[in-house]
């Protein structure tokens, strides 16, 4: 998506820019809460909807339509200005988020968090782009360091504004909250944001889209089903095997042809964005495990309530905050690839906390483990999206970031139902060698995330379900620690020199 560089001083002056800054905060805010206030509210919302085998498909629904509708939504910008395609964004994910709080089943939950992905990948680019319009090139790094802290701010205080509404509210409202937060932001900038639209001749690559979105689905539906509900080697499986190969390959000949692919193949032959991206990808699995199963782990396990759940789960952000705070200050310092390579090994350290964590620990070991993985994200991921922006030219500085921020949500994804396969696959193993004489099935688990149904429990059925779910989480753990190896292997290839072109 291009910035117009050239905006009339005219439009400018008739903006007022401090309300508008203020909106588009407004809007960052409530997409970057998303994440971490609904990741601790989800063991209660499956205690009350059911479905604990679907769950991570919660995550993986919001983020997959996100991923694939952030490039299609910067194009309409440019074709059709920024507020209407903002506006309709916005209304999407509210309307997204009102069906999600009156959900009555994790299926119909699931649905609503697609439709809410699909409005929030309106958000992040456009209010990128209105910075770039509205504000001159000297200022921008200081409007970006004010929308960085947006995204701080709501990873600290999202887990403990989940925790509070799933107990002491309904958990409902971690849904609802985002409408008045929406309808004033866009209020605002159809009110104070003044554009004339210059439009521009763009081929949106939908047919790239598609293909992406397919291949992705597909091997998102392996990952949670195939071994649980299907046979490893059943038709469905390998049909959708055929489904990814395929759709992949097609993806690969539509980016070539494409006039303006969503992901230009030119990105992979650079060293620095191969490295950083792939490590994104593998550190985003590393994010979406910690944040989408250690809330199961202490409210399930550990039989605590949601509000240590996200205190434990805050720790990674408030390491990541104050990393990446210190990062751009030291990483010019030391060098890139040395602040990387330490970011990697704290974030490898932090996953040995959650390999051997145990009950007995306590929430505060695993907030430990938190921690130290947030300050390895923080440095680590400062790094990926800096590099990659100081080695490129201003003209490919725009597709560069924008591929790193598509792997992130991507590693994201994947990992959601990667790690959710994994938990399901184990516990049904579990189950079916412990508890086959009680008839007990996967979504047994829903009676220990719900403290009415739980405390109801006979003793030797909760110790039972308690271990197989502590068991089954434990290799949940041990996967993303495998991720957090990977990310390290991968930084060590990172280049000792960074290109700084037109900075």
């Amino acid at each position: 998506m291009q910035s117009n560089e050239q905006t009339r001083p005219r439009e400018k002056a008739q903006t007022n820019r401090k309300v508008v800054l203020a909106c588009i905060m407004l809007a960052m805010f409530m997409a970057a809460i998303e994440a971490t206030i609904v990741a601790t509210a989800i063991p209660s919302i499956v205690g009350d909807l059911g479905g604990f085998s679907k769950f991570s498909w919660v995550f993986s629904a919001f983020l997959l339509a996100q991923a694939v509708t952030i490039p299609i939504y910067g194009k309409l910008a440019d074709l059709y200005g920024r507020k209407p395609i903002f506006s309709f964004g916005v209304i999407v994910f509210l309307i997204g988020s009102l069906l999600c709080g009156m959900a009555q089943s994790m299926n119909m939950l699931i649905l609503f968090r697609l439709i809410q992905g699909v409005g929030a990948g309106a958000v992040q680019p456009i209010v990128t782009t209105v910075v770039g319009d509205i504000f001159d090139i000297s200022e921008r790094a200081r409007i970006q360091g004010y929308l960085s802290s947006v995204w701080g701010v709501s990873s600290i205080i999202g887990p403990a504004l989940g925790a509070f509404f799933v107990q002491y509210v309904r958990w409902s409202w971690i849904f609802w909250i985002n409408i008045p937060i929406g309808l004033i932001s866009m209020v605002g900038i159809w009110l104070f944001l003044k554009e004339t639209v210059h439009t521009q001749d763009h081929k949106i690559d939908y047919l790239g889209s598609a293909l992406i979105f397919i291949s992705i689905s597909a091997l998102m539906i392996i990952f949670i089903q195939a071994g649980t509900v299907w046979p490893i080697t059943s038709a469905p499986v390998l049909g959708l095997t055929v489904t990814v190969i395929l759709g992949i390959f097609l993806f690969v000949l539509q980016e070539k042809r494409a006039v303006e692919p969503i992901m230009p193949l030119w990105i992979w032959k650079h060293s620095l964005i191969l490295i950083s991206n792939l490590a994104t990808l593998t550190t985003g699995v590393v994010i979406i495990g910690i944040s989408s199963f250690l809330p199961t782990y202490v409210q399930g396990v550990m039989d605590k309530t949601p509000l240590v759940a996200g205190f434990a789960l805050a720790f990674m952000s408030m390491g990541w905050v104050v990393a990446a705070t210190y990062s751009g200050k030291i990483m010019f310092k030391y060098g890139f690839r040395n602040v990387v390579i330490v970011g990697s090994i704290w974030a490898l350290l932090g996953s040995l906390f959650f390999v051997t964590l145990q009950p007995a620990k306590g929430w505060l070991w695993a907030g430990a483990g938190s921690l130290l993985i947030g300050i390895g994200m923080g440095l680590a991921r400062t790094v990926f999206i800096v590099g990659i922006q100081n080695s490129v030219d201003w003209k490919m500085r725009g597709v560069a970031t924008a591929s790193n921020m598509f792997m992130n949500i991507l590693g994201n994804t994947m990992g959601a139902a990667l790690l959710g396969g994994v938990l399901n696959l184990n516990l049904v193993n579990y189950l079916r060698s412990h508890g086959a004489s009680r008839g007990m099935q996967l979504d047994v688990i829903n009676l220990l995330l719900d403290p009415i149904k739980r405390g109801a429990l006979p003793q030797s059925e909760l110790r039972l379900l308690t271990s197989g779910l502590a068991l089954s989480l434990h290799y949940v753990f041990w996967g993303l620690s495998i991720f957090a190896v990977l990310s390290f292997g991968l930084v060590m290839f990172f280049p000792k020199m960074v290109n700084h072109k037109n900075n």
